[in-house]
């Protein structure tokens, strides 16, 4: 997988701030994390957004830049600050989000070159929370609409407190072609979409509605599933001791795209998925280094 998608364009679309963790701070937002490690397995990553004209935004270019990050298209807005998180973790490390308002990443803009990097993109990932500032959320749906038919626009919902309404969710849903959600989103979306019944059935409901690809869901300790027209595939979430959950389900995204883009089949990706996301769980932060073991065992078929 890692070494076939090295020429594969892939993007993180929306915020990028810093995750005030108990411990200090850490690179977040999740368009930045599934960047993070969609290069990681291989990929030419970029992220849009924008931080101010501060500190914190130019820590922000520093820290993409030790991991080599390509930092063109983060915009630098010299009347708000860059975007901060203050995050509280629970006793099973999971993570509650208090997420400062009117922040850089609330008004990215679409440009011309943004326009050509939309023309060239294989897979772009985008949610919800960029897109609670109409500036913002029009030039995500500009992005997308400027893609070509064959890239992947993977909507990863990441509700978070009220930055969301049915609106937004449907036209993304609209404009993608692969979901993934977790399953405490599940019932907002079901809620937002007018569908119901079992998991099983919103699931199918959604893909059908949607004209989706793939749905991929994750349960946390109780595992993740992938739903395509012809498959429904379920691994158990392994063993693990859980420094923290921040960051999982992009990694998780990550490694679903560079499967995707690759046309592996959809057990290989769902373990390489499975094992990422469960590998960052055991890590403090988002975007930890990926070992060259666990590299390993990723490209192992």
């Amino acid at each position: 997988m890692l070494s076939n998608s090295h020429h594969h364009c892939v993007v993180g679309l929306g915020e990028i701030l810093w995750d005030m963790l108990p411990e200090g701070k850490q690179l977040g937002g999740a368009p930045a994390n599934f960047a993070y490690h969609a290069q990681s397995l291989g990929a030419k990553s970029f992220v849009i957004s924008s931080v101010g004209d501060d500190e914190p935004g130019r820590e922000i270019f520093s820290e993409l830049d030790l991991v080599s990050l390509n930092t063109e298209y983060i915009q630098i807005n010299k009347e708000h600050p860059t975007g901060t998180v203050d995050v509280v973790l629970d006793e099973t490390g999971k993570p509650d989000y208090i997420i400062h308002e009117n922040v850089a990443w609330d008004s990215i803009s679409f440009t011309e070159n943004l326009q050509k990097l939309a023309s060239l993109t294989n897979a772009v990932c985008y949610g919800t929370l960029a897109q609670r500032a109409q500036k913002s959320r029009e030039t995500i749906l500009n992005f997308i609409n400027a893609t070509q038919p064959g890239c992947w626009r993977v909507f990863d919902l990441n509700l978070r407190q009220s930055y969301f309404d049915p609106e937004i969710i449907k036209e993304s849903l609209s404009l993608s072609n692969c979901l993934k959600l977790n399953d405490d989103e599940l019932p907002e979306i079901a809620k937002a979409c007018a569908v119901s019944g079992t998991e099983n059935d919103i699931l199918m409901a959604l893909l059908n509605k949607f004209k989706l690809k793939i749905i991929a869901l994750t349960k946390g300790e109780k595992g993740s599933l992938l739903y395509s027209g012809e498959k429904v595939l379920f691994l158990e979430t392994p063993h693990l001791d859980v420094k923290d959950t921040v960051g999982a389900g992009d990694a998780f995204t990550a490694a679903l795209v560079a499967g995707l883009l690759t046309n592996s089949p959809l057990e290989i990706i769902h373990r390489n998925a499975n094992r990422l996301a469960a590998y960052v769980c055991t890590q403090r932060g988002a975007t930890p280094r990926i070992t060259p073991e666990l590299k390993h065992k990723l490209m192992a078929v």
